[in-house]
């Protein structure tokens, strides 16, 4: 059943700002977008500015509703406020004290200063960006609360996200377009909303309600618009079919100039040509993500590592000799004392001047506890924010009053050892060395277990394993067999030999390799244990050359996840029937839930077999004498499928013919098939 919708775009630029590119606006072009999109609503939200004369003109010209707004700095966010059509002078006065405060690129204002400008922000429409740059942050949404009527997003990736998040506001996707001259595409990006007749308010109450908005018109969420042209798109799985040369590749390529962090997978991009340099190329990935996964492993050992970076156990065992030397020569030097040597300072100890890093890390800690967002009703649910507030006062004055009893002690230091080096000079009595004993014993221990933890790290065992369809990615970690391989982690020319002899000792090679100026110290966690990373088949083996291709698809469609679309140019170049049926399809059909999923094919595992949400079908006709190209689209179970002119194709037949060569060669196999199966 067709929904009634109005369409709208409620964040379009006529008037080029510190914020833009520069563009020379375009009445006719504003209007001729209006038209071919028919849109029933807009509005004019140019970058902390309104023009009102501009707008009476724009309002004057078009046949639908136009809105007066303005797209606002907020505390480094961008926020749409839409106004009524009335009273446009006193929203031109409020607009232009936005102006005034936001004149240089950076600037912005804050939610109280939102305020004090337009008074009761319920006589608005506010869309933040909400999934989209510059987002609003998550303390100014708190601050805007009810005021909020909807976020907008830039694809339909997170529109249905949002849209399926009941905790989620109700997502809306506009153009964010520039109208200019010279443009030769227009935008595809609008909202459908069940609002009846057009007003601020019934847009307001329209937009509270998340299932009163839709990506299309009479598919709900489940279709898009991709191109201007009309053509539309699943949200999900969508299996573009053609003859050779009928324009699949070039659809492909237009999805991913047209929209916005689109992952594509080109024909034979994965597929192995060249033994030699398809092993370096793979294992140059593997290396990344060894490295990658070694530097998270390692981590930890390197900040016990920099703890002992600079200990030196030899010095601190001479300067333990020369306190005990001179310590018990003094008691025997005690009745021969003179004037200098019996002063109290001559044999004073320094006072001990640390830093305090426990406690600069509690103030860190509760800072984070008190502007925190992901956990904010946890937190307030356990612990008051302004007792919060009241205790890291608290502690920074303390932390204070230890920075000013520091400088106190550091400047007393430089007193008694300016006295003590005096009056050393004036005597021959010996003086006792300085040494902080507790501060030898606790670098000692700090020794001990670094070798302790350092042996933990040479131990063979299995860090990671992951299995991934058919695949498993096992991470293991174990002692360096020789100099070589640490040579070969470091990257350097550099030989590692003395430093190994060391190696079985993990503070005395730490020594050994602080001696060789060629190295920085910054590296030397990587090397005191060695990271093996490895790709296994399901039988335990390492991949083979053709297993290499068929993980790295994987691999990639995994990664899609990070991206707003996916599309893949006929896999089926590259890769065996069972491989695509199995893992592939599955993996295609999983992320094809939460995101568009669009493959070029021509083979039936991947065509029939994937259970498609959508079918694009292009075509090369001659009309008039000429080439043409057309695109029909439709779903899997309809009879035919529509051009966005009208006109109509067999499902039956396309399929047929581009999947399996025909209906009579699909008859042929099928009963070759039936004569072999007993």
């Amino acid at each position: 059943m067709e929904w009634t919708l109005q369409k709208i775009d409620l964040h379009i630029h006529t008037v080029p700002t510190i914020s833009d590119a520069n563009f020379t606006f375009s009445l006719a072009k504003l209007s001729e977008y209006v038209s071919s999109a028919e849109l029933d609503a807009i509005a004019i939200t140019n970058h902390d500015m309104f023009d009102l004369s501009q707008f009476n003109e724009i309002a004057k010209e078009l046949d639908c509703v136009v809105f007066p707004g303005i797209e606002i700095t907020l505390d480094k966010g961008h926020v749409l406020v839409i106004s009524e059509t009335e009273n446009l002078d006193e929203f031109q006065l409020k607009t232009q004290a936005v102006s005034d405060k936001i004149s240089a690129v950076g600037d912005s204002i804050s939610v109280d200063e939102l305020i004090q400008i337009f008074g009761n922000l319920n006589n608005y429409l506010l869309i933040p960006h909400y999934q989209k740059r510059p987002s609003i942050s998550g303390d100014t949404l708190d601050q805007l609360g009810g005021y909020i009527s909807a976020g907008e997003v830039d694809s339909p990736k997170k529109f249905i996200r949002m849209a399926k998040d009941e905790a989620e506001i109700t997502p809306v996707i506009f153009s964010d377009v520039r109208i200019c001259e010279d443009m030769n595409k227009f935008p595809t990006r609008q909202t459908y909303i069940d609002c009846g007749d057009i007003s601020l308010n019934s847009l307001k109450h329209s937009l509270r309600d998340r299932h009163k908005v839709a990506l299309s018109k009479s598919e709900g969420n489940s279709l898009f618009q991709v191109f201007d042209d009309g053509q539309k798109l699943s949200t999900g799985l969508n299996i573009v079919l053609g003859a050779r040369s009928s324009g699949k590749t070039v659809t492909l390529t237009q999805i991913s100039k047209d929209c916005e962090n689109v992952k594509y997978i080109p024909q034979f991009s994965l597929v192995q040509r060249d033994d030699a340099n398809y092993e370096k190329e793979f294992n140059a990935d593997v290396a990344r993500k060894k490295s990658t996964f070694a530097d998270k492993h390692l981590s930890p050992f390197k900040t016990v590592l920099d703890d002992v970076l600079n200990i030196d156990i030899g010095i601190n065992r001479r300067r333990v000799e020369d306190y005990l030397a001179t310590l018990l020569k003094s008691a025997e030097e005690a009745e021969k004392l003179d004037a200098f040597s019996k002063v109290a300072l001559f044999n004073e100890a320094q006072f001990e001047v640390g830093v305090d890093k426990a406690l600069s890390d509690l103030v860190g800690s509760v800072r984070q506890l008190i502007e925190n967002i992901e956990f904010r009703e946890v937190i307030d649910k356990h612990v008051d924010v302004s007792n919060l507030k009241a205790l890291a006062c608290e502690l920074i004055e303390l932390l204070w009053a230890k920075a000013y009893e520091r400088k106190k002690r550091s400047l007393v230091n430089d007193v008694v050892r300016d006295v003590k080096s005096k009056l050393q000079l004036r005597t021959s009595a010996t003086q006792v060395k300085d040494v902080d004993l507790y501060k030898v014993m606790i670098e000692h221990k700090k020794v001990f277990r670094f070798n302790q933890i350092a042996k933990l790290l040479q131990t063979e065992k299995v860090i990671f394993e992951e299995s991934f369809q058919g695949f498993k990615v096992v991470c293991k970690q174990r002692a360096f067999e020789g100099p070589g391989e640490i040579k070969n982690v470091s990257g350097q020319k550099v030989a590692f030999s003395d430093a190994f002899r060391e190696y079985v000792s993990p503070y005395k090679y730490l020594v050994v390799l602080k001696e060789n100026e060629a190295l920085t110290p910054s590296e030397f966690y990587k090397y005191f244990s060695c990271i093996e990373y490895e790709i296994l088949n399901k039988d335990g083996f390492k991949v083979s050359g053709g297993e290499r291709s068929e993980f790295r698809l994987l691999q990639e469609i995994k990664d899609a996840q990070n991206f707003d679309y996916l599309l893949i140019d006929e896999p089926e170049s590259s890769f065996d029937n069972l491989f695509l049926k199995g893992e592939a399809n599955k993996m295609l059909k999983e992320i094809s839930k939460t995101m568009p999923v669009v493959v070029v094919t021509h083979n039936s595992t991947v065509g029939a077999s994937i259970n498609a949400d959508y079918i694009v079908y292009t075509s090369k006709e001659i009309e008039s004498g000429r080439i043409v190209y057309k695109r029909y689209s439709g779903h899997p179970s309809d009879k035919e499928l529509c051009s966005i002119e009208g006109e109509k194709i067999s499902n039956f037949q396309v399929t047929m013919n581009t999947l399996e060569a025909g209906e009579d060669a699909y008859v042929d196999r099928r009963g070759g098939y039936e004569s072999i199966k007993n």
